[in-house]
């Protein structure tokens, strides 16, 4: 068995893998019946950051206990010396809340399928499970005489929804829905059809619960409402706003209050005060940042909370009166179980040091950061390959953790040039032990041009647990070897947290890794838009079609978007584009506008690699080749890089430019334009055909034997290598050793005009690409031969089904502002109907 199959090996069972076993990749907790996923999971799910995530007081008010690193940590206000309460074995605790009593606390347990809820006795270290089933059961919350709890779970039905129980010695009883299941008659684009109810705390009477529910409500989580425990039929609106899943409204203490996190008329969440009554809602504090999960003293006097202030997660306490703030800082921590430590040092081929991803697993199961590390969590898995979502977080080069004692495995990658590291150490309780990871260089040869890598689709701030800056997303993308950044400023329904930051090249760049500022266009009806290389500001409002608003119109279109974007000197592209492949006589609905902006030269890219399926993606970007259309190949991770759990790491989906070396944004964008790209989520690929690469053209006088040359390198081994021709695979390549590294050379007769790339894909999913699967493919190489490419009609008849649907689908709007946009949107879509079919005759 060679080397790197043995480390891959041990690296898959230390990390819950499963070999030899073959599976498709899945969200986490897929038993959640609800879309967009990547949403709720950030923005409502606890997930494991070094920081705290959640905090409760004890009944004195003088002590917290909060969740921190997976575990649940009691810390006195003013004290520096945090102890540890519990430790799972491969399993994190989140969401403490204390019994009235103080003796005992509710918390919720995660261990890779489910979220259950336990209770942990203080004095005896006691842990008992309250639930079971393998829901997902969140936000715990006793009433103020200890005999109830409130909470959220997906029991039997996958949705969010309010549940009551008694509670005693014996744990759970009489546990039921308070409100049951209700569907809104609404239209909704990223929330389900039916309502939920989410972020319950009881008033201190005992007598009702706030909640947050939306009820009719098409953006945000909801509205702020009170409900009756005893009497459901008794509910009561008590503020309408839009909400993001994290409102986590509380009574004060006397009951005249409510505490509430927002962003209304902001970009970032701050803590905001109403009254029972729904009282206008004011600020209590203020800042470009977030604070969540407040919580009041017993005696009104004080806020607990957690920031993002300075980027990663924090804990502070303050004074309602004033606003005087303390960090509740845990300087010196009591572990349950004895430590070590262990020091990352990750150097290049050279032996210089370099910053990079790393995984760790410790002897307990869980995964472990660098104190000040952003733990990151992917947003998926092969459960077949894995037990739960791979952990990681951004190394700097030479990094320190706090680990158990006993083995743990450590794995390393970066970027796609370098061969994935593993490795399993012993650690000694309280010694220290340095780890030193040399990589591998698995670099294409530079004979295929001298290529900078970029990600075109980055959201640098997105609501996300942590607070983003450009320096530090420019060390993210150097820690995965990525050359070029572009933070697409873009709404998260109200807010768009980077609208401050001017477009362009932003001061923190360096001379190897740039982040631009660019922007993404929202319109879930037309297509999400891409637009790189503005030169002079946002397009606003960002976004059209959001029905239920006051920005309901569908106009501005795609394609007028496209026309804004290029005044400016940017690229347009879609993004994301599409999961599966679209059958116009089929689709339930189908209002996605590329077809007519391809044949209106409004596209200049697409992201065949990204957030969507890149075969299905693919198959629709070759029926457009085939009838002419020069679009080169993108690549967009659509990462929110302040995101704990998040689609990928920065850099995951790229692009690699061909600039001759040159790393600005005026050649990186000539090179996109110009198609001399290829796109991959990890296999690099080199092509050559007649000396032309891609984005070439290569001109024959007739039918012949042409020659190539190709070049495979990849960080995993690759099942399939592949030359199409037109739609059709022409040379299939066969791959032998450990499939990370192959050269070809050869002869291949073409008789026909038309396009060809190469692609390299995989069955299924790799643990080592956080992505459905490895995929690549080259932007095309064009061929010029006597009589053309060949006629396709078919592709030109299916777009101009496409296009049916589109424009019935936008006829049936009545939210245009005027007669004016509907019929310029209409003659638009028409026009491009008539020119597709057209080319069909």
């Amino acid at each position: 068995m060679r080397a790197w199959l043995q480390l891959a090996l041990i690296a898959a069972l230390a990390f819950g893998l499963t070999v030899g076993a073959r599976a498709e990749r899945e969200p986490v907790l897929k038993q959640v019946d609800l879309p967009h996923s990547y949403y709720w999971r950030e923005l409502y799910i606890p997930q494991l950051t070094t920081g705290p995530s959640s905090v409760a007081f004890e009944p004195d008010g003088k002590t917290l206990i909060y969740s921190m690193g997976g575990s649940l940590w009691r810390q006195a206000i003013g004290s520096e010396e945090a102890t540890e309460l519990t430790h799972p074995r491969a399993a994190c605790d989140y969401q403490p809340d204390v019994s009235p009593d103080g003796r005992s606390v509710l918390f919720t347990r995660y261990d890779g399928t489910g979220l259950e809820l336990w209770r942990l006795d203080l004095a005896s270290g006691r842990e008992q499970r309250l639930t079971s089933g393998g829901a997902v059961n969140v936000e715990p919350r006793i009433s103020p005489d200890g005999k109830r709890i409130a909470w959220v779970s997906t029991t039997g039905t996958g949705h969010f929804n309010l549940f009551v129980a008694d509670l005693g010695p014996g744990g759970l009883t009489n546990s039921r829905p308070l409100l049951g299941e209700r569907q809104s008659k609404i239209a909704r684009y990223y929330y389900s059809t039916f309502d939920h109810a989410l972020n319950p705390s009881w008033t201190p009477d005992g007598k009702r619960i706030l909640y947050v529910t939306n009820d009719e409500v098409a953006w945000g989580t909801g509205d702020i409402w009170s409900v009756a425990v005893d009497d459901p039929a008794d509910r009561r609106r008590i503020l309408s706003e839009e909400t993001s899943w994290s409102a986590r409204p509380e009574m004060s203490p006397d009951g005249k209050q409510v505490l509430f996190a927002s962003y209304h008329g902001r970009q970032w969440r701050q803590l905001w005060l109403t009254t029972p009554e729904g009282a206008a809602a004011l600020p209590l504090t203020f800042g470009e940042f977030d604070l969540s999960s407040a919580r009041w003293s017993p005696d009104g006097e004080r806020i607990a909370y957690i920031s993002n202030e300075s980027g990663n997660t924090s804990l502070a306490v303050r004074d309602y009166y004033g606003g005087q703030t303390l960090q509740v800082i845990p300087k010196s921590r009591r572990f349950k179980s004895p430590q070590a430590r262990l020091v990352i040092d990750i150097r290049d081929e050279h032996g210089t040091s370099v910053p990079a991803r790393v995984a760790v697993i410790g002897s307990d199961g869980r995964a472990i950061a660098s104190a000040n590390g952003w733990m990151h969590a992917d947003d998926g898995f092969n459960r077949k390959l894995q037990a739960a979502e791979m952990h990681y977080f951004h190394c700097p080069g030479r990094c320190v953790l706090e680990a158990p004692a006993g083995k743990t495995t450590v794995w390393v990658q970066r970027g796609f040039r370098y061969l994935p590291w593993q490795e399993s150490v012993e650690l000694k309780a309280g010694f220290e032990k340095l780890l030193s990871a040399r990589l591998e260089l698995n670099d294409l040869p530079t004979a295929f041009g001298k290529f900078r890598s970029a990600d075109l689709h980055v959201h640098m701030n997105y609501g996300g647990a942590y607070r983003n800056t450009p320096a530090n997303l420019t060390a993210q993308a150097q820690s995965e070897d990525l050359d070029a950044v572009y933070n697409l400023i873009v709404n998260k329904e109200e807010r768009i947290p980077d609208i401050g930051i001017p477009v362009g090249c932003d001061p923190a760049s360096t001379p190897g890794t740039l982040v631009m500022h660019s922007q993404e266009f929202h319109t879930s009806y037309w297509g999400h838009l891409g637009l790189l290389g503005l030169s002079d500001h946002v397009l606003t409002p960002d976004f059209s079609a959001y029905r239920h608003t006051a920005l309901a119109s569908p106009y501005p279109y795609n394609g007028k978007v496209s026309d804004l974007a290029h005044a400016q000197g940017a690229l347009v592209g879609y993004v994301h584009p599409y999961d599966w492949v679209i059958d116009p006589a089929k689709e339930k609905s189908l209002s996605n506008e590329l077809p007519a902006d391809v044949i209106n030269n409004k596209v200049d890219y697409i992201e065949i690699v990204g957030f969507s399926d890149h075969k299905s993606t693919a198959n629709i970007w070759y029926r457009l080749l085939n009838l002419g259309f020069r679009i080169p190949a993108g690549a967009g991770t659509d990462a929110m890089a302040n995101y704990a759990s998040l689609r990928g790491p920065v850099g995951m989906n790229r692009v690699f430019l061909e600039t001759g070396g040159e790393l600005n944004p005026e050649a990186l964008e000539a090179a996109l334009k110009a198609g001399r790209t290829f796109a991959s989520n990890g296999p690099m690929l080199g092509f050559e055909l007649e000396g032309k690469r891609p984005g070439g053209t290569v001109v024959s006088h007739g039918p012949g034997v042409m020659h190539y040359r190709v070049a495979l390198r990849s960080p995993v081994s690759v099942d399939h290598l592949e030359l199409v021709q037109n739609g059709k695979v022409v040379k299939t390549f066969t791959l032998s050793g450990d499939r990370r590294k192959s050269d070809f050379e050869g002869e291949l007769k073409i008789s026909e005009g038309g396009w060809i790339v190469l692609r390299a894909w995989n069955d299924d999913s790799d643990p080592q690409v956080l992505d459905l699967y490895p995929y690549a493919t080259t932007s095309p190489i064009y061929l010029e031969l006597p009589g053309g490419a060949p006629r396709a009609p078919a592709d030109a008849l299916y777009f101009s089904a496409w296009l049916d649907r589109v424009i019935a689908d936008a006829e049936s709007r009545t939210d245009f502002r005027n007669d004016r946009e509907r019929s310029e949107t209409l003659s638009y879509l028409r026009d491009a109907k008539n020119r597709f079919e057209a080319l069909a005759k």
